[in-house]
């Protein structure tokens, strides 16, 4: 098998995972506003939306067009880092449980979860695709599309924490 098609095989299952994660989000949004849940932030989201589509296309596209060849030590580093990002993402989720979502909708009384990895810092989630970010595409050896996620990834962050803090702070 060709790291291209290799890359493919695992972009196509981090994109699935997204699926999922859009599954438990719209149950999980549901569930918020029967509760009485508020959302925040609505204007960055199609940004985000629009971001994270484009990182998969654009580390698939990379890889295919330019067909680079990283060393098998960059690879095998960066697709260990992978794994742990999905897993650092789902320990986030299952830590929130319904509180979990891909929107910022804060439930009254909600209360602010300290457990699993928020024991530790206050955003793993965004540890997670801050991660991802860099390691994914360095995979196949996407240098450009890691460069470039990363910075826009950080200007959409600056705008997502801002949203998440100021709507904590009101629950």
């Amino acid at each position: 098998m060709t790291l291209a098609v290799g890359f493919t095989v695992l972009v196509l299952l981090v994109g699935l995972e997204r699926v999922a994660e859009l599954v438990v989000s719209k149950r999980n949004a549901a569930w918020a506003f029967a509760r009485g849940g508020v959302e925040s932030g609505q204007g960055h989201y199609p940004v985000m939306v629009v971001l994270h589509t484009g990182f998969l296309l654009g580390a698939l596209v990379e890889v295919w067009v330019r067909r680079p060849e990283p060393p098998g030590p960059l690879v095998w580093t960066m697709l260990a880092l992978v794994v742990a990002a999905q897993g650092l993402r789902w320990w986030c989720i299952t830590t929130l449980g319904r509180q979990w979502n891909t929107r910022v909708i804060v439930v009254p009384g909600g209360g602010l979860v300290t457990g699993g990895p928020y024991r530790f810092f206050s955003h793993p989630n965004y540890v997670a695709v801050v991660v991802e970010g860099v390691a994914l595409p360095l995979v196949g050896g996407a240098w450009i599309t890691a460069l470039v996620f990363t910075v826009l990834n950080a200007a959409l962050l600056t705008v997502r924490l801002r949203v998440e803090t100021r709507a904590l702070a009101r629950a």
